[in-house]
């Protein structure tokens, strides 16, 4: 009589589901942290001690988890408004360029949560507070004119603040800064009133340069006049006194006085005497 005997068919088959399992196990228990990264290692849902930063980690199979967080440069544009020292609406528009602090990334991942999180929870509000800080020093016109100095007041603020979390700020750039169209309006007033000034001021110079220029030409006119007059003057006076010098002698019947004439060229001028009494 012929006994069957339990078939063992199933063995291979088992012992290869052994071995796939152990294998992914084995994977599972090394964790790869790329560069500009690091993970946080949580077993059983609790973040533990120690930043995992670049290179190869172990961790426990089947119980644990690690989250990796990117901590190059993150850029984010975070609107905010406020108002002025003049109680003017002031709206801006920020571009934050950040990273998270590798070092703190296990209390980044207790207290913040996801990138996710850390920029609404945290840098959205602190941006807000910060343009808050830097708007209310000065009016909306300093805000504008004084552009550089209102980013960095907030520059210092935001660092401050975005640096108790773990959260390293390193640059910041103003993408949009919007006013009231009330003060838009009155902005647009003052230029135009200003340049309507800058207009009668110049013409105003313009004339009295014009009217300096006719009152030292008329000067120069009657300086010119008043030497011409004094000139013939002194001639005519001069002709006068000669005629009647000459017309004293005839009458007296004295002899003419003579006049000493120099004579010849100018290299071979020779002296000569002749009577005023000649001369017809």
């Amino acid at each position: 009589m012929t006994t069957n005997q339990p078939s063992n068919s199933w063995q291979p088959l088992l012992g290869g589901i052994i071995a796939a399992l152990v294998v992914l196990i084995a994977f599972n228990a090394f964790v790869i942290i790329n560069p500009g990264q690091a993970g946080v290692l949580s077993i059983l849902g609790k973040a533990q001690d120690g930043a995992l930063l670049e290179g190869l980690h172990f961790r426990p199979p089947l119980v644990s988890n690690v989250d990796i967080y990117d901590v190059t440069v993150q850029k984010f544009e975070v609107p905010a408004e406020s108002s002025t020292k003049d109680l003017q609406d002031l709206k801006a528009r920020f571009a934050i360029n950040f990273r998270l602090d590798p070092i703190r990334i296990v209390e980044i991942r207790r207290k913040q949560g996801t990138l996710q999180n850390i920029v609404a929870k945290i840098i959205a509000p602190q941006t807000q507070e910060s343009f808050k800080i830097a708007a209310a020093r000065r009016t909306v016109e300093e805000a504008i004119t004084k552009r550089s100095e209102l980013k960095e007041d907030f520059d210092d603020a935001l660092g401050s603040r975005l640096e108790k979390y773990g959260i390293i700020v390193l640059d910041t750039s103003v993408v949009d800064l919007n006013f009231s169209p009330e003060f838009a309006k009155a902005v647009e007033e003052k230029q135009i009133a200003e340049q309507k000034a800058r207009r009668a001021v110049y013409i105003a110079r313009e004339a009295e340069q014009q009217a300096q220029a006719d009152i030292n030409r008329a000067k120069g006119k009657a300086e010119a006049q008043k030497l011409l007059a004094e000139t013939l003057k002194a001639q005519g006076g001069e002709l006068v006194l000669q005629k009647e010098a000459i017309e004293a002698w005839r009458e007296g019947g004295a002899q003419m006085p003579k006049v000493l004439v120099m004579g010849g060229d100018s290299n071979s001028s020779v002296p000569f005497l002749f009577n005023l009494g000649d001369v017809q």
